[in-house]
């Protein structure tokens, strides 16, 4: 059976005080290599020579054992995406990911390491466990969150 599926980028707005005013442990970077850095809230990869801000960010605040925070990227000029229902954004189709299915309880159950070209099938299999609730990708070298994925 197949399961609808949408991916969720971040909200821009979350990060209007760190784009404007570079509070906090925020550093403006400039990406010196594509793809290299993934924008977190535009889904695309910075070009070459394109400013990107580098912060920490919880990505996962949940009362859990998985609460978790890491290192993300944002583009300057960054709109948050919309994908569509069962849209994989191209960012996704040329890197190694760790996928990683939560259940209610934001409690791990389904785990899978997949090149993007196998995404799709991936989020799939994972979202055929109807405990499956979410879905978080990471890149699987540096284990940096991406982005969540839920059903649609």
């Amino acid at each position: 059976m197949s399961t609808n599926f949408k991916f969720q980028p971040i909200p821009r707005e979350r990060f209007e005080p760190a784009l404007n005013d570079n509070e906090g442990d925020a550093i403006w970077v400039q990406a010196d290599l594509s793809p290299g850095f993934p924008c977190r809230v535009s889904l695309q990869d910075a070009q070459v020579g394109e400013k990107v801000l580098a912060l920490s960010y919880c990505h996962h605040d949940v009362a859990s054992p998985y609460r978790a925070s890491g290192p993300i990227f944002i583009r300057a000029s960054a709109e948050t995406a919309q994908p569509g229902i069962n849209e994989i954004p191209e960012m996704f189709l040329h890197r190694e990911l760790s996928v990683r299915g939560y259940d209610s309880d934001a409690m791990m159950i389904a785990a899978a390491v997949t090149p993007g070209s196998s995404l799709r099938q991936i989020i799939q299999d994972i979202f055929d466990n109807p405990a499956v609730e979410y879905l978080h990708l990471h890149n699987a070298g540096p284990g940096c969150f991406n982005c969540a994925v839920v059903r649609a």
